[in-house]
């Protein structure tokens, strides 16, 4: 895959601020040099006609264990190359590699694998480690081996993050379990975000949290408490603190449409981080699968444990936003802050990802009225060419 000049003319083009009807994009060294209205460049740059067709930043899943039959605790350079090619497919250009609940000695070769990988042009980039687990709420694990559950420890993470060589930028973990906030004081203070997950806490806990540094909340309603009438528990706190980001996983089966809709109408475009929190079969025909050393089920739509629980989602992210959009009041601006905008916020990558500005990251999509994908860039490079 070369790093030929790219002109993309004729295009609708989502920039940060305003909508460009017809504009072009002048793509070099894997940046975006020039949103202009010219079209004329030299002969040896590609030149693709977006007529009729938008211009979006590439997705950005903050939240992913695998994908291609490679999971990220596979801890080889292989396994991320595997989610890395396939991702561009789905829209996604950049992501976390995220861990699960396991062995120390599983933990630490995922993390040291991942301070190694070197990413690959044409490839879908990977920014950091999302930390799921291991500090979680045993009656809340879902799909997280329970024995490997362990009590939040400063000095065990400082000593995780030092052999990630500073990756790790989100952790997943269960407030209540830091009882006077200092686990997430540090965290928030050393820059990585903190999202409230696999938890117990009712409304009060999570509250709580938040004044200790929780920003963000993974995969709302799952794994949590629900809105109840005496207590409004996890995802009512989402809806009531402003400052919370709440992940979604838009499969429709983790949350029903009609719930996705009550978020949105709850939170709006400016608080949701669209996720996949897919595994291995992503990409893959169903039949019998793992996570986590667990055995998983993988029909033509969801993974499950032995005993129903979800496991982790099989959910592309251009599956996810086209579901998003057909919800009442999300339009094409909403979806691009969910899937681009606010990950990108969230990890602190805001500088060069997430949205159509000169200087940034060549990460584009160019994509129909109903986010059908035709092309994929990922840092300048055409990695998808779709229908």
């Amino acid at each position: 895959m070369d790093n030929t000049p790219i002109l993309i003319k004729n295009a609708k083009i989502f920039l940060e601020d305003q909508v460009i009807s017809n504009g072009n994009i002048y793509i070099s060294k894997g940046q975006i040099k020039e949103v202009t209205a010219n079209n004329e460049y030299g002969e040896d740059t590609q030149v693709i006609d977006a007529t009729n067709l938008n211009v979006i930043p590439g997705f950005i899943d903050s939240h992913i264990h695998g994908a291609n039959g490679a999971d990220v605790m596979d801890a080889t350079e292989e396994a991320l190359d595997r989610m890395a090619s396939i991702l561009p497919k789905e829209g996604t250009t950049s992501f976390l590699a995220t861990t699960i609940t396991q062995s120390p000695e599983n933990i630490e070769k995922a993390l040291v694998n991942a301070e190694n990988y070197d990413n690959k042009a044409g490839q879908a980039e990977m920014v950091g480690i999302h930390l799921e687990g291991p500090f979680v709420e045993k009656s809340k694990a879902g799909a997280q081996p329970v024995e490997y559950i362990i009590k939040p420890n400063i000095e065990q993470f400082k000593k995780w993050q030092e052999l990630s060589g500073n990756k790790i930028k989100t952790i997943t973990m269960a407030p209540e379990l830091d009882h006077n906030g200092e686990f997430i004081k540090y965290l928030t203070e050393s820059g990585v975000t903190v999202s409230a997950g696999h938890t117990n806490a009712n409304f009060a806990g999570i509250m709580q949290a938040s004044i200790h540094g929780v920003s963000q909340l993974t995969h709302l309603c799952n794994a949590m408490n629900g809105i109840h009438h005496r207590d409004i528990g996890a995802v009512g706190a989402a809806f009531q603190l402003e400052k919370l980001f709440g992940e979604i996983i838009a499969d429709g089966i983790h949350i029903s449409t009609e719930m996705l809709q009550l978020i949105y109408q709850n939170m709006g475009s400016k608080r949701l981080i669209l996720i996949t929190d897919a595994m291995r079969a992503k990409c893959l025909s169903p039949g019998d699968y793992e996570l986590g050393g667990q055995p998983v089920i993988v029909s033509a739509d969801r993974a499950v444990l032995a005993d129903g629980t979800l496991a982790g989602s099989i959910l592309k992210m251009d599956e996810g936003a086209k579901r998003m959009l057909q919800l009442d009041g999300v339009s094409m601006e909403n979806v691009i802050e969910m899937a681009s905008v606010n990950p990108a916020k969230q990890i602190g990558i805001f500088d060069r990802k997430g949205s159509i500005a000169e200087g940034k990251d060549a990460d584009i999509l160019i994509v129909d009225d109903h986010m059908n994908i035709k092309y994929t860039i990922c840092r300048g490079v055409v990695s998808y060419k779709g229908e």
